[in-house]
């Protein structure tokens, strides 16, 4: 299992928004970084949050009802209600890359309290049903789908998951599909990867590539062309050939890179985790020269204009 020790990362510095000169037919867009794999963008129009864990902000053992420490077993998971309503006031649409505990937990949470629209897989669609979101506010997609909402479209992207624990990832349990059956309270073992997916979100006159971890399949990324893309920078990389040189080269090496899911595998200090986020887009920069590396701090919005 993941370990549980989240960071507690609170009043740091924030970084000066970002602006960038405007293509012709684009508008504003903003990217705010929600911690861990989590962000929100906004047109000004319609808000689209990303894997939300708002909880990791709060203190890691109230996570997990009834123990009083990381001691092991199959703790029920409770979200950081405060933290969610505190950070995502308003979402139109959530969209899930997988579904572990650090990407699925808040889902519900922001779902009931704003009726957003949750995409995802079938295991997002069983764990939100399970917490009691509608099921119209469920879309469930497989990855392949090229989906158009008006104010903006989406391509689900097929992926794969980080190669965590030294490329043995797939030898454990939480690389599994999601219970079909599940009932609340979930547990820790309830939240398993269910499928992972990347996202090609065209909004505003921009193409958005979104990753919710530290891997990708090639011949998916091959001919997609966006101008700002979230890349999963966590030390992970080591155990995938060429991770940046081949993503780069697939993509087109797009204008503006973004590291994401850098900060929350918890055994790391902020320090040491910011190291391992610099050296992936150092990987970056030097396979795409051209491209602008953005560094985001919690909660400061980006506006690429």
């Amino acid at each position: 299992m993941f370990n549980r020790r989240f960071l507690l990362l609170a009043g740091l510095a924030a970084l000066p928004a970002a602006s960038f000169a405007a293509a012709p037919g684009r508008r504003p867009i903003t990217l705010t970084y929600l911690g861990n794999a989590g962000w929100q963008i906004d047109d000004g129009r319609t808000v689209i949050i990303v894997d939300p864990f708002l909880s990791q902000f709060h203190n890691p053992r109230a996570l997990y009802a009834g123990a009083a420490e990381d001691d092991g077993t199959d703790d029920i998971l409770v979200p950081d209600e405060a933290q969610i309503a505190a950070h995502v006031p308003r979402a139109d649409y959530v969209l899930v890359t997988h579904d572990h505990q650090d990407h699925m937990l808040d889902v519900p949470s922001v779902a009931k309290r704003t009726g957003a629209t949750v995409i995802g897989t079938g295991g997002t669609f069983r764990i939100a049903r399970a917490e009691g979101v509608p099921d119209k506010q469920l879309i469930t997609v497989k990855g392949g789908e090229d989906l158009e909402f008006g104010g903006f479209s989406l391509r689900v992207v097929p992926s794969i998951h980080s190669e965590v624990f030294a490329k043995r990832y797939n030898n454990f349990a939480i690389s599994g599909d999601v219970a079909v059956d599940l009932k609340p309270p979930l547990h820790e073992s309830d939240y398993r990867e269910g499928g992972t997916l990347a996202y090609l979100l065209r909004m505003a006159g921009h193409q958005v590539l979104i990753m919710g971890g530290m891997n990708y399949i090639e011949r998916e990324m091959q001919g997609l062309r966006p101008d700002i893309a979230l890349v999963g920078a966590n030390s992970s990389t080591v155990h995938v050939h060429d991770y940046a040189g081949r993503l780069m080269r697939a993509l087109g090496d797009p204008a503006v890179v973004l590291p994401t899911h850098w900060d929350s595998y918890a055994d790391k200090t902020l320090e040491a985790a910011r190291r391992e986020a610099d050296r992936v887009m150092g990987e970056v920069k030097r396979a795409s020269p051209r491209t602008r590396i953005i560094m985001p701090d919690y909660f400061k919005p980006i506006t690429i204009a």
